[in-house]
């Protein structure tokens, strides 16, 4: 046989071998692909009881346990998300209507009766196709609900009315962080910073007085941030212009601990609402 011939010979014996191995399965399974519960052979392993069923059942309480609180657990974060959602609560059941207002009115399955938005007339009234005009000013959401819920009642049996404030056209101010009583503040006069922590209770023990930011929203869209020193205003230390006027649409931010200060509540799920609804009347 020629020197040609045997190496063409040899080369294709070794080619056979490989491809050989290559479609031949190996005989064992790396560990890390091993199903669960099965031996490195194949076999399947028993499934492992705990003979103390008492500690076992302990074991699970306490995991179960574990994994509700967590769950359960409210981050200082999250708590002054509901905070602030407090504070546009309370604002809605206790905000007084006024011109330039905006409202939906519902009236459950009656569509005719329904009115998707109506303005508060600069004198203080709206109209109904089929009730008139009504003066509105100066009630509540819940009261107009309750009189419209009377008034439809001549028309339509067990009437079920709904009233959502859509605008609040009202001069608001914000006062949130460390303060006894954080809420939007309805400019019924001219008012100061001073003036404005003193309205919503003042600030609380754990609020630092020589640090409160005003955080004005002109209509251009370039926020401003004011530092005031209410501590030294207290004193009677700072200067008259110090205690600044505060002008619509306003927040006060009284700083605290860690999880209270400006850097933190920016980043509250519904704090830039907030200062919408302040400074613009929107939702």
């Amino acid at each position: 046989m020629s020197i040609k011939k045997s190496f063409m010979f040899v080369t294709t014996i070794a080619l056979t071998g490989l491809i050989s191995l290559a479609q031949t399965p190996s005989s064992q399974t790396p560990a890390s692909k091993i199903p669960s519960g099965q031996t490195p052979t194949g076999e399947v392993r028993p499934r492992q009881t705990s003979t103390n069923k008492t500690g076992a059942q302990k074991n699970t309480k306490t995991d179960t346990a574990s994994t509700a609180g967590a769950a359960g657990a409210v981050t200082p974060a999250e708590s002054d998300d509901l905070g602030i959602k407090d504070v546009m609560r309370k604002f809605r059941e206790t905000y007084r209507l006024g011109p330039g207002d905006e409202l939906s009115i519902k009236v459950l399955k009656q569509p005719d009766y329904s009115l998707d938005k109506v303005k508060v007339s600069p004198v203080g009234s709206i109209f109904h196709n089929l009730l008139g005009e009504m003066d509105v000013a100066g009630m509540t959401v819940d009261q107009l609900k309750q009189r419209l819920t009377t008034e439809f009642s001549e028309y339509v049996i067990d009437p079920v009315v709904y009233i959502e404030l859509n605008e609040a056209h009202s001069a608001k101010i914000g006062v949130i962080g460390e303060i006894a009583r954080p809420g939007i503040i309805i400019m019924t006069r001219p008012m100061t910073v001073l003036d404005a922590i003193n309205e919503a209770g003042g600030i609380t023990d754990l609020g630092k007085k020589s640090a409160v930011t005003v955080l004005r929203q002109p209509t251009d869209g370039n926020s401003q941030l004011i530092e005031v020193n209410v501590k030294r205003i207290l004193e009677a230390k700072a200067k008259p212009e110090e205690n600044i006027a505060l002008q619509a649409g306003d927040t006060v931010i009284v700083h605290g601990n860690t999880f209270k200060t400006l850097g933190k509540i920016s980043t509250v799920t519904g704090f830039a609402t907030l200062l919408t609804f302040i400074s613009r009347g929107g939702r």
